[in-house]
């Protein structure tokens, strides 16, 4: 099948949105199409339409899918504030107790150093460092290349410029030992910490991108929940589900928790959540008594 449908101005957009039930004063709608594009707001009209068809809900408004709209960006910052915090945290601890183990460049010189990295995998990531390396414009990169002599940086160093995703990875690759003492710091063991970081280094590519975040389904990266008998807060009064957004916010919750004492990012994602009460929550994965949990209280 060939892909046909046309380009459509502005104003035919606007018609087309209200000829499929769509209420709202045309001149706002054109508007905000000026800046979002129909493509893209059309992510967030779905849950209004009549299933099985183009055709919206009796009573829908684009004020309400403007308005979910509005609210996932918010979400996405919000969440992008608290994945700074972590992750600049998961590069600096990783890169403490692996050199605490291996030195300044263990991490590229013995296959010791990272058994989780065998070939062709070891040649590919260190090919990928070095390309975020000449890509960098840090001060320090210039400064090191241009006084030592050694081919690699420190691994403190390395870890700065590296993508969050190649900081994962050399996580996950690197001994249990230094898994273990890094997920210490976190709170859980490093078999929960290891599936905590794919899901939030996916959770970041979304934002990153700008991509829908507040009803994601994670399941291609579905995070471990911590056991009922060490963990007992992720279980009891709120069992959290290991699927959509609200398993993403909780792991946040809970790391900041560890890392970052005296935090308000729980009472600032309440407040965003008040103030757009028409957000179905269950569609995030929210329990109804979500707010009974440990972690968020």
């Amino acid at each position: 099948m060939k892909y046909t449908k046309p380009f459509l101005s502005l104003d035919d957009q606007v018609d087309r949105l209200r000829k499929r039930g769509m209420g709202g004063d045309p001149a706002f709608i054109k508007l905000r199409l000026q800046s979002v594009s129909y493509y893209r707001l059309s992510g967030y009209s779905h849950p209004f339409r009549i299933s099985g068809g183009d055709d919206f809900k009796q009573g829908t408004s684009f004020r309400q899918v403007w308005d979910q709209y509005v609210f996932d960006r918010r979400l996405r910052l919000l969440v992008l504030d608290a994945l700074e915090r972590i992750e600049i945290a998961v590069r600096s601890l990783l890169s403490y107790h692996h050199s605490k183990h291996f030195g300044a460049f263990g991490y590229a010189r013995t296959q010791s150093s990272l058994p989780g990295l065998v070939e062709p995998h070891r040649s590919k990531f260190f090919d990928t460092l070095e390309r975020e390396i000449k890509r960098s414009d840090e001060t320090f990169v210039e400064h090191f290349s241009k006084k030592y002599s050694d081919p690699q940086l420190p691994i403190w160093m390395a870890t700065e410029v590296m993508s969050f995703g190649s900081v994962v990875r050399l996580y996950r690759s690197s001994p249990r030992q230094v898994q273990s003492e890094v997920a210490k710091e976190f709170g859980v063991p490093e078999r929960v910490f290891k599936t905590w970081l794919l899901t939030l280094n996916t959770v970041r590519n979304i934002c990153g991108h700008h991509g829908r975040l507040w009803n994601l389904s994670i399941a291609g990266t579905r995070p471990s929940i911590p056991k009922k008998k060490l963990y007992p807060g992720w279980h009891s009064p709120v069992a959290i589900p290991d699927t959509h957004i609200f398993a993403s916010l909780t792991i946040c919750q809970h790391c900041l928790n560890q890392i970052c004492v005296g935090h308000h990012w729980a009472a600032r994602l309440k407040a965003l959540l008040d103030e757009y009460p028409q957000v179905p929550k269950n569609r995030m994965g929210f329990p109804t008594n979500w707010q009974d949990c440990p972690i968020w209280s």
